[in-house]
């Protein structure tokens, strides 16, 4: 391979005998790139928010509408946050029945509850598509700017339809390949 130029890192990695990273699917991908869009709307929040408090208490200064936005943008977050948390499992959970019992039982377990969850978000997916279609019928707008707002909960939808994508891949991986979701099944003691 005469032909092959190694990195810095590949070459440390070869000579420490680290295995390669694993790449990773198109599936994948698309997991952090929703990953990605829930991180930007958590940003876009702190901005807003850092924002408004800096011209109120310094300049005496208002943005227009920046409550609604704060409002609608929070709504946006906690939508995509669903979709980026049902997936990893990272949310807190506390169970004591899980933490004793077997890995074969505790990977039943996350089945059933991610079954059960798939089954709870895509019923207020539903739910909050038809707010999306009533906000836009009522013409519902904002108090300074008079905006509308249904793009902000067609935002909202689009991250629980992402939310239903996720678990219902979460459930399939649990399901056929568990070894994708962590393997173990182990509980880690909090420190």
């Amino acid at each position: 391979m005469a032909g092959d130029v190694l990195t810095d890192a590949e070459v440390a990695r070869k000579l420490a005998g680290a295995p390669a990273p694993k790449r990773k699917n198109a599936m994948d991908r698309f997991i952090d790139g929703i990953e990605l869009i829930a991180a930007f709307f958590v940003g876009l929040v702190a901005v807003d928010i850092f924002v408004s408090v800096l011209l109120r208490y310094f300049f005496s200064i208002q943005i227009p509408d920046a409550y609604d936005f704060g409002r609608l943008l929070l709504g946006i977050l906690i939508f995509w946050g669903i979709a980026a948390t049902s997936y990893r499992g990272t949310h807190i959970t506390v169970d004591l029945v899980y933490s004793n019992v077997s890995p074969r039982w505790q990977r039943w377990i996350d089945v059933f509850a991610t079954l059960v969850l798939l089954f709870v978000v895509t019923v207020q997916t539903y739910t909050l598509f038809d707010k999306v279609a009533s906000t836009y019928a009522d013409n519902v707008l904002t108090f300074d700017l008079r905006l509308p707002t249904w793009p902000f909960f067609a935002l909202a939808w689009a991250g629980d339809v992402s939310a239903v994508l996720l678990i219902a891949i979460r459930t399939y991986r649990l399901i056929f390949y568990p070894s994708e979701m962590g393997g173990s099944y182990q509980m880690k003691p909090v420190e």
